[in-house]
């Protein structure tokens, strides 16, 4: 059966969702962007988003089992690849290494940083996306590569200008934002193809732009508990 809508439409209100709660526009990150936090504050910062990079395998890994097609599968095996090894976009060092390396930088320890206490917001999205890359791998990428990555592109390299400008960080300690800038557009634009290859019927784009919306929503709030909790930090 024929989609009663064109990808080109769904991509643009793909597009509408992400603009109305971009991750660049919150006052967190424009604060961090702009050197306007103090070093506590991005310890602080550091510890919460943690729940991102150091669990990445709770996320990326059930895609490539779920994945249905084994034309595609490589692609999801490139990515918990990338993530667990490194080998592909950050001279073979791991991305979670990379961000232990950006923490060491700011005093925390691999310990500090696995054992910090979350607020509710992290907990929340680090339950949202391993739940809803477990139900099934439509919901998943959708939810991975529509939803949460394509906000990273644009953003990620002015985080890594900002941690080396205002923070005195070397571009060594600085790496994780830099090669996510890199290695977030590529899993993203995975994404798009991975809509046109498995979102066939309008059931499909339905499912995907209700699990779009939901993430937005989830990341959003992500960011809003852990500005209330970094505004704390002295």
């Amino acid at each position: 059966m024929a989609l009663s809508r064109t990808y080109d439409s769904v991509f643009k209100e793909i597009g509408e969702i992400h603009a109305k709660k971009h991750r660049r526009t919150h006052p967190l990150w424009v604060a961090l962007m702009q050197g306007e936090l103090s070093r506590p504050q991005v310890k602080e910062y550091l510890k919460q988003f943690g729940v991102v990079p150091l669990y990445n395998h709770f996320y990326h890994g059930p895609l490539y089992m779920s994945c249905p097609d084994p034309e595609w599968r490589p692609r999801m095996a490139e990515v918990v690849y990338e993530e667990g090894t490194g080998r592909i976009f950050s001279d073979g060092i791991p991305h979670w290494k990379l961000y232990l390396i950006m923490g060491e930088a700011f005093g925390i320890s691999k310990e500090e940083m696995y054992g910090a206490q979350l607020c509710a917001g992290s907990l929340a999205l680090r339950s949202y996306m391993t739940e809803v890359c477990h139900r099934g791998f439509l919901e998943g990428i959708a939810a991975t590569s529509l939803g949460g990555e394509a906000q990273v592109v644009g953003v990620a390299g002015k985080v890594s200008q900002a941690m080396m400008k205002y923070y005195n960080c070397t571009p060594e300690q600085a790496a994780f934002y830099t090669v996510h800038e890199e290695a977030d557009k590529d899993h993203s634009d995975a994404g798009i193809d991975f809509l046109k290859q498995f979102a066939t019927t309008d059931a499909d784009i339905e499912l995907v732009l209700r699990t779009v919306r939901n993430t937005v929503e989830v990341w959003w709030a992500f960011y809003d508990d852990m500005w209330r909790v970094v505004q704390t930090a002295h």
